[in-house]
C-alpha cells in the first residue's frame, strides 16, 4: 500500500536530488542538536530485527528518540512474524499501531511485501541485497573529510557484497567513480552495473586491488564472513589477496580516506595499521549512521 507514503527501501528507488536532500539534513543535524527539535514527537517506530545488529538498532533507538519518538524493538523470536505469520499480515497490523516500520532481514522480498501492504513508511536497516542506511552515512563522511563526492574515485576491494551494491547505487545517485576489485565468484551482477552506468554512473571493474586503488579518494572494504556464510575457509582464501593494508593504500591519493562499514574482522579483511591509521575514518562513519538515520526518518515521516 504505497500510494503517497514515503519509503526508504533502496538508494536506486530515490532521485539524486532527494537524496542530496536527506544527506544535507543529516550534516544539519550533527552540527546542531538542538536546532532538529523534538518533530517525531507522539510518533512510534517498530524495529524488526531477523540478524542481529549493534549500530543499526542504537542509531535508530536513540535517533528516534532524540528526534521525540518513541521505539519498539521486535526481534524475529519476540513476533509472529517468526513463527509463521505473513509479512503482509504482519505490515497491516503493525502500520494500526507505529508511525514507521524499520526491518533489517535476509530477503529484500520481506522488505518489498512491507512497504506494499503497510499504510506507513518501510526503512531498510539491511537486507542481503543493499544496505543503503549505511552507504548513505558513509557519503556523508567522505564529504565531511574530503568534500563534494561528485567526481571523485572511490576504490572497493574484497567481497562484492550487498554494502557493495548500495555504493553501486550510491555513484549513479551522486556522480562519483566506483572501481571494484573483487574474486570474479564474489561480483556483484553485472546487470547491477549496467544499470549504474546507465544511470550516469562509472563504474567498472578492476582487475586486481592495486589497479582499483591508484589514485583514489577512498578505498572501502567489509568483513569477508557474513552471519549467513558458512564457507568461511573457501571465502577467506578466495579474499586474502584483497585484504585493505597499509601497502595496499599506498596506492591511493596521500590524502585518501578508509572505511568500513564495522564490525571488522581485523587481520582479515583490513590490518590494525589501517583501521588504526591516520586515513581511517570508521568512527565517524558508524556515528553518522545516528545522524543519517534521522534525517531519513524525518523524510519519510514530515516532509
Amino acid at each position: 500500500m504505497t500510494g503517497s507514503v514515503r519509503h526508504f527501501l533502496d538508494l536506486d528507488q530515490l532521485d539524486g536530488a532527494t537524496l542530496r536532500l536527506i544527506l544535507d539534513r543529516g550534516l544539519a543535524m550533527k552540527r546542531s542538536r538542538e536546532a532538529a527539535g523534538k518533530p517525531l514527537a507522539g510518533r512510534t517506530l517498530a524495529l524488526i530485527f531477523e540478524k542481529p545488529s549493534t549500530r543499526t538498532r542504537v542509531s535508530f533507538e536513540v535517533g528516534m528518540r532524540q528526534l521525540g519518538g518513541d521505539v519498539v524493538v521486535l526481534e524475529s523470536q519476540g513476533s509472529q512474524l517468526g513463527r509463521g505469520e505473513t509479512v503482509a499480515d504482519t505490515a497491516r497490523v503493525l502500520s494500526r499501531y507505529v508511525d514507521a516500520i524499520m526491518i533489517r532481514t535476509d530477503s529484500v522480498s520481506k522488505l518489498t511485501e512491507l512497504a506494499e501492504h503497510g499504510s506507513v513508511p518501510v526503512i531498510n536497516g539491511l537486507t542481503d541485497r543493499s544496505h543503503p542506511c549505511q552507504v548513505m552515512a558513509d557519503v556523508m563522511t567522505f564529504e565531511e573529510h574530503r568534500g563534494p563526492i561528485k567526481g571523485r574515485v572511490v576504490a572497493w576491494s574484497g567481497d562484492g557484497n550487498n554494502v557493495a551494491n548500495s555504493w553501486i547505487h550510491a555513484a549513479a545517485r551522486f556522480g562519483f567513480t566506483l572501481r571494484l576489485a573483487c574474486p570474479e565468484a564474489l561480483k556483484p551482477p553485472q546487470a547491477l552495473l549496467d544499470w549504474a552506468n546507465a544511470s550516469g554512473g562509472a563504474v567498472s571493474f578492476a582487475d586486481s586491488p592495486q589497479a582499483a586503488v591508484a589514485g583514489a579518494d577512498c578505498v572501502v572494504t567489509d568483513t569477508w564472513v557474513s552471519m549467513n556464510h558458512l564457507d568461511r575457509s573457501e571465502r577467506i582464501n578466495l579474499l586474502t589477496p584483497y585484504r585493505v593494508d597499509e601497502r595496499l593504500m599506498a596506492g591511493a591519493r596521500p590524502d585518501a580516506v578508509f572505511m568500513h562499514c564495522l564490525p571488522a574482522h581485523r587481520g582479515e579483511e583490513v590490518t590494525d595499521a589501517v583501521i588504526d591509521g591516520a586515513r581511517s575514518v570508521v568512527w565517524d562513519e558508524a556515528e553518522n549512521r545516528l545522524h543519517i538515520q534521522k534525517a531519513i526518518l524525518t523524510w519519510c515521516l514530515i516532509d
